[in-house]
């Protein structure tokens, strides 16, 4: 009988120190659960001490918002990567026919590019419609009707540099309640292209002679100061072989063969086939430096290209094919 109560007696032990550790593991989870509600509640309450709020937007008018926007329609693919990246995905409700970024956008309604389908917008009814500069100066009146409908319409403008992404950025974010988040994006962009700029800068490296291709042959586009490739080009310590040439220009065979680029960048590989080889096969480029050292690389154009929070990537990549020795690891 004694032997009987002693295992029971150890058993009854273990039993509730057992239920204890149970007990713990649910106090816990529910305590993370709890901690995970909480930061939301807060978010959420940051986001409403926000509103109303006025901002000033890129077509210099004063848009007041009253309260945060719950839904919202994006009609250019750089605004709808910025609101993705602010968080605000699922509230978008409407993206530009040429949105493909991030692949949620998919799913959601397409209502147009430079020409708005407004019946379309107004049937969804959004809290507020992300728009670009082209939008406001030739479809205004569409853009009245949005108002009118109560509609709070926001002009986001072009974008040539970083500093004009990260304004872009942050009139978003402030626009729809999303001001931590936004200055989090651009906080993030910013340290990281200065280590770049920091790491060509202490390498001391030979400056490469970089050609950058935005159409192929025959009619053949490349991009000179003001625009993102230019800048990202100056802060790898690359020289841009275009440099006296303004924007996007187009620019002959001959001219570009006579500038001797030491590498070669592509930015279409996502409408043609194999660009990289077509580059190396043409006639007449033999004696160039980046075709007789096989550095002609292909770069996802919306990485280069597009004013949003992926630009960084695009520096990355590019510090990494045209200075590997220092940047790829």
């Amino acid at each position: 009988m004694k032997i009987i109560v002693e295992k029971w007696g150890l058993f009854g032990i273990f039993l509730l120190l057992s239920m204890g550790i149970i007990a713990g593991c649910g106090t816990q989870e529910q305590s993370s659960e709890d901690k995970a509600v909480a930061t939301q509640n807060e978010k959420k309450n940051e986001s409403k001490e926000q509103f109303p709020v006025t901002i000033t937007d890129d077509a210099n008018q004063e848009v007041t918002i009253e309260e945060e926007p719950e839904t919202i329609v994006s009609i250019q693919a750089s605004n709808t990567e910025i609101a993705f990246a602010l968080g605000l995905g699922d509230k978008i409700i409407g993206v530009s026919d040429y949105d493909n970024y991030p692949p949620e956008v998919e799913k959601i309604e397409k209502v147009g590019a430079q020409d708005i389908n407004a019946e379309l917008v107004l049937s969804l009814l959004p809290d507020m419609a992300l728009v670009t500069d082209y939008h406001y100066k030739t479809h205004p009146d569409v853009l009245q009707k949005f108002e009118e409908a109560g509609i709070e319409v926001i002009v986001v403008g072009s974008a040539t540099s970083f500093e004009d992404v990260y304004s872009k950025i942050e009139m978003i974010g402030e626009a729809t309640g999303s001001k931590t988040e936004a200055k989090e994006i651009v906080t993030d962009m910013k340290e990281r292209l200065q280590t770049i700029k920091d790491k060509a800068a202490a390498a001391n490296v030979d400056k490469k002679k970089v050609w950058v291709e935005v159409s192929p042959a025959p009619d053949i586009f490349t991009t000179g100061k003001n625009t993102f490739m230019h800048e990202m080009l100056e802060s790898i310590q690359a020289v841009n072989a275009a440099e006296d040439q303004d924007g996007w220009v187009k620019m002959t065979e001959e001219e570009i063969v006579k500038l001797n680029p030491d590498v070669i960048i592509t930015t279409y590989g996502y409408y043609v086939d194999n660009p990289t080889s077509g580059v190396l096969k043409r006639e007449g480029w033999a004696e160039v430096p980046a075709i007789k050292s096989g550095n002609v690389f292909d770069v996802d154009s919306d990485t280069v290209t597009r004013p949003g929070p992926r630009l960084i990537e695009g520096v990355e990549t590019l510090a990494e094919l045209i200075y590997p020795k220092i940047f790829k690891q």
